[in-house]
């Protein structure tokens, strides 16, 4: 039945698909159940299965053969992804991930891109695969979905309060001053969208790309917050032959925000304590045979530390297209958190425990427009024994990318 109302509706407007000007609305909608114990980490007394579906529209204006502003909208429920599971409260929130403004020259060999307005970071590779069927498993790596227990509105005292944090299941608190509310932490690399504006462009095997942000990958803030502070983002890339890349990408620039700059030493400021962040990334395909391989570090500069907090992270993706219909995927990823010493010369060799996944999935294509997934997660926190944090994901795909009309 879905199928056949999405027919129907891309009939009368795919023939605009290549027209010069025109307006563009592609979207992927998913619907899952998550089947874990993660869902009892607050309530022993809750439910271990979870449903849920996400929505992600596309609305985008092509304006001339340069010219385009472009957009993602995602409507979600929550819990849907597997983080959110540690969160079993039901919510229901949308969001704009992206809005820009873009421009576009291709050459013969080359080709410059411009972009302003709310754009996905530069940094990493795993950003611009954020939708459901452009991710062939369930989960996101590690560095990119799940919370480090690290807050930027406040000070920690030392590396006792950090490895304390370990004890808080969900909300955190470090002691040092900053702000009263609630919160959780933050991610590594944010999946959200930064306002930013961005330079890319390509010259034979070699891609670059900069990108001007208000704040950081790890903190994302949108224009109406008081802790924007500018930074930068970069990455460039190699394409050794067709079908294996090679690439590298960093940011530097201040995470805290501005509920801690009372507390800071005089003469300083936020801009004095950044977070940065260096990444390196691998793509190979051949034949039936696709593999994506990630690593990247972000260090936190906390006043007070000799050696601040630093999360490396890292994945290895590989899928097999066994028949046209048919695909398995595997994702190994780890979170390891670094050694610590702060002034007055306390250490500890990893301020959180480290943790790693191991994902298996089975696509099933039942036609041009939907997918079903179903996979199976291994997660693994150091010193914390079991399959708790397991997951079993069962997700059903719908996505139009030909839905277009001319002026």
């Amino acid at each position: 039945m879905i199928a056949a109302l999405v027919a129907l509706l891309v009939s009368p407007l795919c023939t605009a698909q290549d027209a010069s000007r025109g307006v563009l609305m592609p979207f992927t909608a998913s619907g899952g159940v998550l089947l874990t114990e993660r869902l009892r980490a607050v309530d022993p007394d809750a439910r271990n299965i979870a449903p849920g579906f996400r929505a992600v529209l596309y609305p985008s204006l092509k304006l001339d053969s340069h010219w385009f502003a472009y957009s993602a909208i995602q409507i979600q429920s929550k819990p849907f992804f597997y983080y959110d599971a540690y969160y079993p409260e039901k919510e229901l929130s949308a969001r704009v991930h992206q809005l820009f403004l873009g421009y576009n020259w291709n050459g013969e060999d080359s080709a410059v891109g411009v972009k302003i307005g709310e754009l996905p970071s530069a940094f990493g590779s795993f950003p611009l695969r954020y939708d459901d069927t452009a991710n062939p498993l369930l989960d996101q790596p590690l560095g990119y979905g799940y919370i480090v227990k690290l807050r930027p509105d406040q000070l920690p005292c030392g590396t006792g309060d950090l490895v304390h944090q370990h004890s808080y299941p969900l909300y955190i608190e470090h002691y040092c001053g900053g702000a009263t509310d609630e919160r959780s932490g933050i991610t590594s690399v944010t999946l959200e969208g930064l306002p930013a504006a961005e330079v890319s462009g390509s010259w034979k095997n070699i891609d670059g790309r900069f990108q001007l942000t208000n704040s950081s990958p790890s903190n994302p803030q949108d224009l109406r917050s008081d802790s924007q502070h500018g930074q930068w983002t970069a990455g460039a890339g190699y394409t050794i032959r067709q079908g294996f890349r090679v690439g590298m990408s960093a940011f530097r620039g201040p995470f805290l925000e501005n509920d801690v700059e009372s507390l800071l030493d005089p003469g300083t400021s936020v801009r004095d304590y950044p977070a940065t962040g260096i990444g390196t990334e691998l793509q190979w395909g051949r034949g039936r045979w696709n593999a994506i391989a990630e690593w990247q570090r972000v260090e936190f500069r906390y006043p007070g530390f000799e050696k601040p907090p630093a999360v490396s992270s890292g994945f290895l993706e590989l899928k097999a297209t066994i028949n046209p219909r048919f695909y398995a995927a595997f994702r190994g990823s780890y979170e390891s958190n670094g050694r610590v010493k702060d002034a007055s010369g306390a250490e500890a060799e990893h301020f959180l425990p480290n943790r790693q996944s191991y994902e298996f999935a089975v696509g099933f294509r039942l036609n041009r427009f939907q997918t079903l997934k179903t996979g199976y997660e291994v997660f693994r926190t150091s010193g914390v024994p079991g399959s708790r944090d397991n997951v079993f994901g069962i997700q059903f795909v719908t996505a139009v990318h030909a839905l277009s009309k001319a002026f």
